[in-house]
């Protein structure tokens, strides 16, 4: 039998956890047609995978790729990490569904995150956005309904409780977007206007969600993530539905408890995170009181420029040292320094630069965080919290901006690299569950992260010797190496090391 693709002489991560096997693998169309040894078979195509390991497409489980990933890039970066799927809609804000009015409100609150739709947009659905990553892109997607996204669609920046109407046409958002091949609905409740939402309004929305997960950056993480835990926990046996923790970090001894109580109680939970100590996220998030009604963005501006906030500069004195600026348009020389030094640059005090980068990129501004944990301790609370079982791997990767946070660009290829091959924090075989067949059970991806005969073709080649990040807090934008070889639905689109030119990537849906 000829086949399109065979990767001969590799061994195979298949994704059930089993070690590394001396193995070919060969393609059919977009299907992985045989797993065995295929002495004389015959291809249109041949991958020599000798010394390397052959294993199914990574699924990216928390990436914000919603517009970057349109951008050659920011595609060559993650395929170099062997990621083949971006899951997206992430922290419930995102451009569907919704009207104009709301997806501009979308893409101006979060521009420091997923940055601008590539195309105007008159209000979009679910099954319109995913049309147009459909085959139009080099990865494949999968898509949360953000539930930020439909309160404001719904309810406007409304602090308020959501009326039975409100309610009613909610859930028609959340019906819909299922309908249209959502995986899932995502919260982001330390954002606004999903800050608002009470553990009754989130419990009502995730009741269709029938098996798929609630996907929540919770209210409250690192020493305080009993609270944001207590609600996720309330949420899920109110309505029944599984749960996905966004991007969890802080101390071991406090998450991990957490989880296995959690798991004890009954509540299906699985969560993801990076292996890095420091965060990335919009500025104003960061430095600006409560008070300041962020989801109002003209009148914050007005608050700014007013000096209504002079009395609350002298809080942050600690901050500003713990602050690298990440975006900053029309201010691009700043992108790269500390916030003390991006001020003393421009001969001012760190409060009255931080006042002047936030009116002059109309809050727009990120930002790279560094945390209190950052040393030996934090790391090995990323290494315990990363090996548990229930872990998946995400990168909240944020591309906006000159000097991002490097997991967007770095994290996959870490995993492997150091926590595998250096550290021994899973095997090969563990890594290809917590990386792919794992993610891919979560969502609903019956057919992705396992290599078997039947299932798609998302198969990337790794160098284990080799593999590791590259990109730094001070250069991160480098691409990773050891993953020269990736095939999206079984089309090269990634070949030694170089992007292919071609577009197989899929919008998933369960």
């Amino acid at each position: 039998m000829a086949f399109d693709v065979i990767i001969s002489g590799g061994h195979v991560l298949d994704g059930t956890g089993a070690p590394p096997y001396r193995a070919d693998l060969a393609i059919a169309g977009d299907r992985v047609a045989a797993v065995g040894r295929l002495d004389g078979a015959e291809a249109a195509s041949v991958i020599d995978a000798s010394g390397r390991f052959v294993a199914p497409g990574f699924i990216d489980c928390h990436a914000h790729g919603d517009a970057a990933v349109f951008d050659p890039a920011v595609q060559l970066a993650t395929l170099r990490q062997g990621v083949t799927t971006f899951v997206l809609g992430q922290d419930g804000l995102s451009f569907a569904p919704g009207s104009a009015d709301t997806v501009a409100y979308a893409e101006r609150y979060f521009a420091a995150v997923n940055g601008p739709l590539p195309h105007d947009a008159r209000g979009l659905s679910v099954a319109e956005l995913l049309q147009g990553y459909d085959r139009a892109v080099a990865l494949n997607t999968a898509y949360l309904i953000p539930h930020g996204t439909i309160r404001y669609d719904v309810m406007g920046p409304s602090s308020g409780a959501p009326t039975r109407d409100e309610l009613t046409r909610l859930l028609a958002h959340v019906e819909r977007g299922l309908a249209d091949g959502a995986v899932g609905l995502s919260s982001g409740l330390e954002y606004l206007p999903g800050r608002y939402a009470s553990v009754a309004e989130l419990a009502a929305l995730c009741a269709p969600l029938a098996g798929l997960p609630y996907v929540t950056h919770m209210r409250a993480y690192g020493e305080r993530a009993d609270v944001g835990m207590s609600e996720v926990v309330e949420i899920a046996q109110r309505s029944g539905t599984a749960v996905h923790i966004s991007h969890l970090h802080g101390p071991a001894d406090v998450l991990l408890p957490l989880v296995e109580e959690a798991l004890s109680g009954g509540v299906d939970v699985t969560f993801d995170s990076y292996p890095y100590l420091r965060g990335n996220t919009i500025l104003a998030m960061v430095v600006l009181p409560p008070e300041v009604p962020g989801a109002e963005p003209d009148r914050a501006l007005e608050m700014l420029s007013s000096g209504e906030l002079d009395a609350w500069w002298p809080e942050l004195a600690r901050t500003w040292p713990r602050l690298t600026i990440s975006h900053a348009p029309g201010l691009e020389w700043a992108e790269g320094l500390g916030m003390v030094e991006a001020a003393e640059r421009a001969g001012l005090a760190p409060h009255e630069f931080c006042r002047r980068l936030l009116i002059e990129t109309r809050l727009e501004a990120g930002c790279v965080t560094a945390r209190p944990d950052e040393g030996p301790e934090g790391e090995e609370s990323v290494r315990r919290v990363l090996r548990h079982p229930s872990h998946t791997g995400g990168s909240d990767g944020i591309y906006v901006g000159g000097h991002p946070h490097p997991r967007g660009f770095g994290a996959f290829a870490r995993f492997l690299g150091r926590h595998v091959r250096e550290l021994g924090d899973w095997t090969w075989g563990q890594a290809a569950v917590h990386l792919s067949s794992h993610p891919a059970r979560r969502f609903g991806l019956t057919d992705r992260g396992l290599l078997r005969r039947g299932f798609a073709a998302d198969v990337v080649v790794i160098d284990p010797a080799t593999v590791t990040d590259l990109a730094t807090y001070e250069t991160p934008r480098t691409p990773a190496r050891g993953v020269d070889d990736v095939l999206v639905s079984g089309v090269p689109v990634l070949a030694n090391g170089v992007l292919t030119g071609r577009t197989p990537g899929r919008a998933l849906r369960p």
